[in-house]
């Protein structure tokens, strides 16, 4: 998942949809795909698309409401965005903030941090890898119960769908295997072009970083994640929807709820000279 916009808890959810174990490999008429091989073209054509959206560039309009102990909504923030991508990094620039246009002092500073991130993004700094911490699919869901393999519609098209329960029998070794054993929920798998179509996750047991030192995050907090095909070459998450409620350093309660519409997706015209094959510059003004 990468984003920005929404919680830092629903940041890795996306990208977790990367592998599954073999638990799903039930019969159903006519017969699944084989789970490991349908998960390895998902992957594939992931990073087939990862490619193709540095072509485009989209607006991004969210909206966090912080609630109070009853439920209520007691303050509302919007903002609107433009987005696109850099060497597989995405790169966000703020417009507006509650419907209002940004000044021209926040502007300057707006294009400082856009201009910043491209930068890094053309020279980005090698990464180090922890793979006992690294919240990503394969360290979590290659731990859950995979239920209930099965067809559906979704959309006016064909899907496969999965329902996953973390185990709490597993003998966890870093944040991404004791994540696992508290979350469950559905996936959505686009049949014929082998994307997530959608996913229903949520933590049915409190999730504590750091034994609850760093953070105290509540079972019951979820995320709910749409994607859809554009142009019929890509597709490209449309809406995130979620919900948090944590208490962070043992003090400061937060509950919140998050969403996100990403829409109007326009790719860039290539010079004809330059071929398909050409690498786009994003320009940052």
């Amino acid at each position: 998942m990468r984003s920005k916009r929404i919680p830092w808890f629903a940041s890795f959810i996306f990208p977790l949809l990367l592998s599954w174990p073999a638990q799903a490999q039930q019969a159903a008429n006519p017969p699944l795909p084989e789970v490991h091989q349908l998960m390895r073209e998902v992957e594939d054509h992931q990073k087939q698309f990862e490619k193709i959206r540095e072509n485009y560039a989209f607006n991004i309009a969210t909206t966090t409401e912080d609630l109070d102990g009853k439920g209520q909504v007691v303050k509302t923030e919007s903002r609107e965005l433009e987005a696109s991508f850099v060497n597989g990094r995405e790169i966000q620039r703020l417009v507006k903030k509650d419907g209002k246009p940004l000044s021209n002092e926040e502007q300057q500073k707006e294009n400082e941090r856009v201009n910043k991130e491209v930068e890094n993004a053309e020279h980005p700094a090698p990464v180090q890898k922890n793979k006992g911490q690294n919240l990503n699919l394969t360290a979590v869901l290659e731990n859950v119960e995979v239920r209930n393999p099965r067809r559906e519609n979704y959309h006016g098209r064909p899907t496969l769908v999965f329902d996953f329960m973390g185990r709490k029998d597993l003998k966890a070794h870093g944040m991404a295997e004791d994540l696992s054993k508290k979350i469950q929920g559905t996936v959505w798998i686009d049949e014929a072009d082998r994307v997530v179509a959608h996913l229903d996750v949520s933590l049915f047991e409190n999730f504590r970083v750091a034994g609850g030192l760093l953070a105290n995050i509540e079972k019951g907090t979820s995320l709910h994640f749409e994607q859809n095909p554009i142009n019929s070459e890509i597709w490209f998450q449309t809406g995130v929807d979620g919900s948090v409620q944590m208490r962070l350093f043992l003090v400061k309660g937060l509950h919140q709820h998050f969403s996100e519409r990403d829409h109007d997706f326009k790719k860039f015209h290539v010079d004809s000279e330059q071929g398909k094959t050409a690498k786009l510059a994003v320009e940052v003004k």
